[in-house]
């Protein structure tokens, strides 16, 4: 399924790459013979193709870990309310603060969506105050911490339709 995409990629994942995918979704450390052995591939294909996932952004091969249980003891998100004149600046300097792990546009509202970890509310308070608030368009911004994680998948497989349907 070779084809020029708006993101100036220039191969579209097929089904083997969504095979390979979810199998990484169930077991990041899956050795590469593992996956080839599974979906009846060679090695050197789940390689290269691995690869380009990768440096293509579709994947990537992190540890997940409990934020709470490595000391984090204020976790949750970040809803931004920024001037939208000034969204892109506003979004660069967020990404600047190693605290602000996930940064997103986002509809409803807020305009700006985050997710944060700090070793404590003292850490929280001075983040917020001496980082965040001081990047020129925030308007205002709501936190919510997270008191218990129950439920944290990440196996939803691929939402590409590759049946022809």
């Amino acid at each position: 399924m070779n084809k020029d995409r708006p993101d100036g990629t220039s191969k579209a994942i097929d089904k083997l790459d969504c095979e390979m995918i979810k199998i990484l979704q169930e077991d990041g450390r899956a050795p590469n013979t593992e996956i080839a052995k599974r979906i009846g591939i060679a090695e050197s294909t789940v390689r290269v193709r691995l690869k380009r996932l990768i440096n293509e952004g579709y994947i990537q091969i992190v540890a997940v870990s409990d934020p709470v249980k490595l000391g984090f003891m204020a976790v949750g998100s970040l809803r931004i309310f920024v001037d939208v004149a000034k969204l892109e600046d506003i979004t660069r300097e967020l990404g600047k603060i190693k605290s602000l792990w996930f940064i997103t546009h986002s509809t409803g509202d807020a305009d700006i969506y985050t997710e944060f970890v700090a070793r404590s509310i003292s850490e929280l308070n001075d983040i917020l105050s001496n980082q965040v608030y001081k990047i020129d368009g925030i308007q205002r911004t709501n936190t919510s911490m997270i008191l218990k994680i129950v439920k944290r998948r990440y196996d939803w497989g691929t939402a590409i339709d590759l049946s022809g349907n």
